[in-house]
């Protein structure tokens, strides 16, 4: 669903729009305009080879003409330490460091900040902390809450940590084979438990076999 989106995939039928336009056949790197994604993986989003300033300012420059003169923007500097600042990381002191050397936590804080460096009206999450350990996990959803809630983002995570989707966010789905057999929303999702959705997920995988 997310590929389809994010214009990874293209559907066999029908039709995907966004905000009442259809986008069904703009290409990924068109979407990237007004969607910002992080992958579960920490190594998709950003570079190895390159260094944190260069990976961020690659992704200040993103929707801009290029030219021949430097990518690096000096007068940003302090713009891309005060972001890394916030997550609390140490980022903002290791800017010269290949994103490479990065832990899979600092990578994906990065991925993160990056996701978001330009305006963008939707942020993906696919899985975003699925790859982390649980104290790194919470640190990040720390950040992409703190991030969604400061720049008044809508954004879609998908996850199978069931205290996070009932813990964040304003409404929560869980599908099944496609089709949606909870929706929770608002006050009512504000009053779910994680018992109620583990009750739930059970009984589908009983009914299915799965």
């Amino acid at each position: 669903m997310l590929n389809l989106i994010c214009g990874s995939l293209f559907p066999d039928s029908g039709n995907v729009e966004f905000e009442g336009k259809d986008i069904t056949k703009l290409p990924e790197f068109r979407r990237a305009k007004f969607l910002g994604r992080v992958f579960q993986d920490p190594k998709f989003g950003t570079c190895d080879g390159l260094t944190i300033l260069e990976n961020m300012s690659l992704a200040d420059n993103k929707n801009k003409a290029y030219s021949l003169l430097p990518a690096l923007n000096k007068r940003r500097y302090d713009y891309y330490r005060t972001l890394l600042e916030e997550c609390e990381l140490g980022l903002e002191n290791r800017m010269n460091i290949p994103v490479g050397n990065l832990s899979g936590g600092q990578r994906q804080a990065l991925a993160l900040v990056i996701a978001n460096i330009t305006k963008i009206d939707m942020l993906i999450l696919d899985e975003h902390t699925a790859a982390l350990d649980p104290k790194t996990a919470e640190i990040i959803m720390e950040l992409t809450d703190k991030v969604i809630r400061e720049k008044h983002l809508t954004a879609m995570m998908v996850t199978h940590n069931l205290r996070h989707a009932v813990e964040y966010g304003d409404r929560l789905l869980m599908l099944n084979q496609g089709h949606v057999v909870m929706d929770r929303a608002g006050e009512e999702k504000a009053r779910t438990s994680i018992d109620e959705v583990m009750e739930t997920f059970n009984r589908i995988a009983l009914e299915t076999g799965a």
